[in-house]
């Protein structure tokens, strides 16, 4: 009978404490809000605090929205390497740019498609990524800052046996330094 009672009790401390925990209740509509603070002395400004950041300055070439940095292929018919008139623009403003930035050099990549022999697709590509060297010439870019150099077909852009791949992977690219 003794442990009844104990263990009564025991229970209604507990009730007794869940009723009284911390937990917040949600303010009614009818609760009185309390008049906000006036302050007694008027409020002191603050002087403008100088930024110590410095401002980075990306090139034009690493920018991901620059022309220069999302238009770097000149692509070719099939079995040729002579530049499409569409791609002179392209080729003027990497020149310009480049020209106007001589301590900044390059890789002209070519490449091929499947087809042919790989000596003969590496001979193909190198032809491609000579004619943009001389094209980039025209504009004052200096022999310093570009190599010309043959991926054959080892780097396709894009994947498949057909018209379509073969197209994308039968270019020169401009290849410009990562950092």
């Amino acid at each position: 009978m003794n442990v009844i009672k104990n263990l009564s009790i025991l229970i209604g401390c507990i009730v007794l404490l869940a009723a009284c925990s911390s937990t917040p209740t949600a303010k009614t509509a009818s609760s009185p809000t309390p008049a906000p603070a006036t302050p007694s002395t008027p409020a002191k400004s603050v002087p403008a605090v100088e930024s110590k950041v410095q401002s980075v300055v990306i090139p034009a070439y690493l920018d991901p929205k620059s022309a220069l940095s999302t238009n770097r292929s000149i692509y070719f018919d099939y079995d040729n390497f002579s530049i499409k008139p569409e791609f002179s623009q392209l080729l003027e403003l990497h020149g310009k740019y480049l020209a106007a930035n001589p301590k900044l050099s390059i890789h002209i990549e070519g490449n091929a498609d499947e087809r042919g022999s790989a000596e003969y697709n590496l001979a193909l590509g190198q032809k491609r990524a000579d004619i943009v060297l001389r094209a980039l010439k025209t504009y004052g870019v200096k022999d310093a800052q570009m190599e010309a150099v043959s991926w054959g077909e080892e780097k396709p852009k894009a994947a498949g046996h057909n018209e379509a791949a073969f197209s994308q992977n039968r270019r020169a690219d401009l290849a410009y330094p990562t950092k």
